[in-house]
């Protein structure tokens, strides 16, 4: 079996990641996008670095890649999300396989299903160093927009999503796989309670994603750990660079309670 970036076939609680979140080539949409490949495999290095003293596990540099993106169009097939081909997004993912880089595709479907867009990167996730993130943010109802509506995703879409992804994965000899989700919002997941974190394909990270202060933060992390949740979630934070105030250090946020989040993303 192929071995994931800093070892190993299973990812938590044996190893930590920080990455960049974005698209490529598209600063407004995350850190991933202000410079090229190369110069996004060193900053996701430097980020990482700066978290490695504070724990003695691996500490993995990585990238959160907006594979499909919510558009304010419905595009022509109308389903409010551009999505980006294997092509596009090819060789950042083959660089950064050769520099020990994780990779996250993250979907934002519009009113897409998230089973069919994470199909369409089926090649990509067959790679070792390949995971899936789901946005429910993004995830829209008949009549609502990008930008004008919060979306919410029922768990049976979710369900359906993480048995194809671990299927693969078993089918394909790989080791695990990140499985994220994001929230910032209770009713983004509204049936969080039956989401199937079983597969041992898949290690399952919920990750917080409010921004402001810190007294914004944590209101935020707080509410969605009082909300019901299954056994075997890991945890993850995102700190934005710009809309912070201030931005998390490294130690700030490996100090957050109940959880020290084993993904960190930067946008």
């Amino acid at each position: 079996m192929p071995q994931l970036p800093g070892g190993g076939t299973t990812l938590f609680p044996g190893r930590r990641m920080v990455a960049l979140y974005g698209h490529p080539n598209t600063p407004g949409l995350g850190v991933l996008g202000e410079q090229d490949v190369d110069k996004s495999i060193a900053r996701a290095k430097d980020l990482a670095a700066d978290y490695q003293p504070l724990v003695k596990e691996p500490v993995v540099p990585a990238f959160e890649l907006i594979a499909t993106v919510a558009d304010a169009g419905p595009g022509p097939d109308g389903d409010y999300s551009a999505e980006s081909t294997v092509q596009q997004i090819q060789p950042w993912v083959d660089k950064a396989a050769k520099a020990g880089v994780y990779v996250v595709l993250d979907l934002q479907p519009g009113r897409a299903d998230m089973l069919a867009q994470a199909k369409r990167y089926a090649p990509l996730l067959s790679k070792p160093h390949v995971g899936l993130a789901l946005d429910p943010e993004w995830k829209l109802k008949p009549g609502q927009q990008p930008r004008t509506a919060v979306g919410s995703v029922n768990a049976d879409e979710i369900n359906r999503t993480s048995a194809w992804l671990a299927e693969l994965t078993k089918s394909k000899n790989l080791p695990q796989k990140v499985f994220m989700l994001h929230q910032f919002r209770v009713p983004m997941l509204p049936d969080r309670q039956k989401i199937v974190t079983s597969h041992p394909e898949l290690a399952t990270v919920l990750h917080a994603d409010g921004f402001g202060t810190p007294g914004e933060k944590f209101e935020t992390w707080n509410a969605l750990h009082r909300q019901p949740a299954p056994k075997g979630l890991y945890w993850g934070w995102k700190n934005f660079i710009d809309e912070d105030k201030p931005t998390f250090s490294a130690k700030q946020t490996y100090d957050v309670k109940p959880q020290s989040p084993v993904f960190v993303s930067y946008q």
